[in-house]
C-alpha cells in the first residue's frame, strides 16, 4: 500500500517544496497552448519535447510505485496528467505531417517501448534488482535531458543575450534541482540525487550568464520572436529545452541611409 511516510521530516519537507517548485515550471507551457489553441494553430512548434517528457514522467511514476515513495508518485503523476493534455492539444490543432510523426512516436515511446520496460522488469527482475534496473533507466534518461540546455547556453553565449533564457525560469529550475537533490540525498536515492546535481549546475550557469548578458550590446535588435518549448524530466525535477524560432526580418539598407 502506497501511503506518505514522515520518517525523515526534512526529506519531506524538500519532496513537498520540489512537488511545488515543479508545479510551477510544468504551467511554464500554458501560453504556448494558449497562442496555439487561439490561431487554431501548432505553427512551428514541435511535439517531441512533450513526448519525451510524458514518457521520463511515465517512468518516474512506474519508479514512484517500485519504492512506494509518495511524493515522488503525486509529482510524476501531476506530470503526466499535465503532458497528456499538451500532446492533446497538439494533436487536435497539428497539421497532418506532425500528426502523424506525433501519433506514431507515441505509439513506439510511450506504448510499445514504456510497456516493454514494465513488463520485462516484472518479469525478470524481482524486489530490488527490479528498483535497481528501473531507477538506473531513469536516471539515464534524467542525464541526458538534463544536457539539453547546453544548446541554449551556447546560443546565449554566442549572441550575448538572454532573449532566448527567461529568469524566473532558470531560477524555478535551479530551485527545483536543489529540492530534488537533497531530497534524494536524505532518502538515500543516488539516482534521484545524482541526475538533480547536473541540473544545478547548468541553472547555475544560465543564472550567472544571464547576469552577464542581460542588457543588450549598443546598436543591437533583440526583435526576435522567441517561442519556448517544455522539455522535462520529472525525477521529481524538471529542466527546460528551449526551442527558438525566430520571424526576425532584416531591413535592407539603403544607400545613403
Amino acid at each position: 500500500m502506497l501511503v506518505i511516510r514522515i520518517e525523515h521530516p526534512l526529506a519531506f519537507g524538500f519532496g513537498l517544496l520540489g512537488n511545488i517548485l515543479s508545479f510551477m515550471v510544468f504551467l511554464a507551457p500554458l501560453p504556448t497552448f494558449y497562442r496555439v489553441y487561439k490561431k487554431k494553430s501548432t505553427e512551428s512548434f514541435h511535439s517531441l519535447p512533450y513526448i519525451v517528457a510524458l514518457f521520463s514522467a511515465m517512468l518516474w511514476l512506474y519508479y514512484a510505485i517500485l519504492t512506494e515513495d509518495a511524493l515522488l508518485l503525486t509529482i510524476n503523476g501531476t506530470a503526466c496528467v499535465f503532458e497528456s493534455i499538451y500532446l492533446a492539444i497538439f494533436i487536435v490543432y497539428a497539421p497532418r505531417d506532425a500528426l502523424v510523426f506525433a501519433l506514431k512516436l507515441i505509439s513506439i515511446l510511450n506504448i510499445l517501448l514504456y510497456g516493454c520496460l514494465v513488463v520485462c522488469t516484472l518479469i525478470f527482475f524481482k524486489g530490488r534488482k527490479r528498483i535497481e534496473i528501473m531507477g538506473s533507466i531513469c536516471a539515464s534518461l534524467a542525464v541526458c535531458v538534463f544536457v539539453a540546455p547546453l544548446s541554449v547556453i551556447k546560443r546565449v553565449i554566442r549572441t550575448k543575450s538572454v532573449e532566448y533564457m527567461p529568469f524566473s525560469l532558470s531560477l524555478f529550475l535551479t530551485l527545483s534541482a536543489i529540492a530534488w537533490f537533497c531530497y534524494g540525498l536524505l532518502r538515500k536515492d543516488t539516482f534521484v540525487a545524482v541526475p538533480n546535481v547536473l541540473g544545478f549546475i547548468f541553472g547555475m550557469v544560465q543564472m550567472v550568464l544571464y547576469f552577464i548578458y542581460k542588457s543588450p550590446r549598443n546598436g543591437e535588435s533583440t526583435s526576435q520572436v522567441v517561442d519556448i518549448e517544455k522539455y522535462q524530466t520529472t525525477n521529481g525535477s524538471t529542466v527546460v529545452d528551449i526551442e527558438i524560432t525566430t520571424d526576425s526580418v532584416e531591413a535592407d539598407k539603403k544607400p545613403g541611409v
